[in-house]
């Protein structure tokens, strides 16, 4: 697996957002992954983590299987999430993420997942995410903290598929 570059302000990836998740995320070329634990300023309703924070971190590692697989970060058009099992603050989640489909690079499809380390699933995700501009992406090497260069050319990341 290898670690994916992360931004300074993302509210999930950012590490110098105050209010962020800060996660790291990981790939091997064909699946993005995470590990989660959430805080109790999560919390929505009766101690369980509130739902929009559940599908912000869906449709993040949704995006990141989009520049993972086309090179290309996008915007989500439409987001699903099923919710199965609440989660808890504390309990350990793992999210994954891949691309299910590019529809000649105007759309891309993606599925994600969040589940324990047993593999009991919290919530899962489908989404269309739209590709970004290059005026959309301005400014964005300068946010980022990593090597960027595997993002423009998505084949590196295949050397090492399991």
């Amino acid at each position: 697996m290898k670690t994916l570059p992360h931004t300074r302000s993302c509210f999930v990836c950012g590490e110098s957002n105050p209010v962020g998740l800060k996660l790291r995320f990981e790939t091997d070329g064909r699946i993005v992954q995470s590990r989660f634990i959430a805080c109790p300023e999560h919390v929505g309703f009766k101690r369980y983590v509130h739902g929009g924070i559940i599908a912000t971190l869906l449709d993040e590692i949704m995006v990141w299987v989009c520049v993972v697989r086309t090179g290309r970060f996008a915007f989500c058009g439409e987001l699903n999430v099923r919710f199965t099992s609440p989660l808890k603050p504390g309990e350990e989640a793992i999210l994954t993420g891949e691309l299910d489909g590019n529809r000649r690079g105007k759309i891309f499809d993606a599925k994600a997942q969040l589940r324990d380390l047993s593999g009991k699933v919290f919530a899962s995700a489908t989404g269309k995410y739209v590709p970004m501009k290059e005026s959309d992406l301005e400014g964005l090497p300068i946010d980022l903290v990593g090597d960027p260069k595997p993002l423009h050319n998505p084949a590196s990341w295949r050397s090492n598929v399991v």
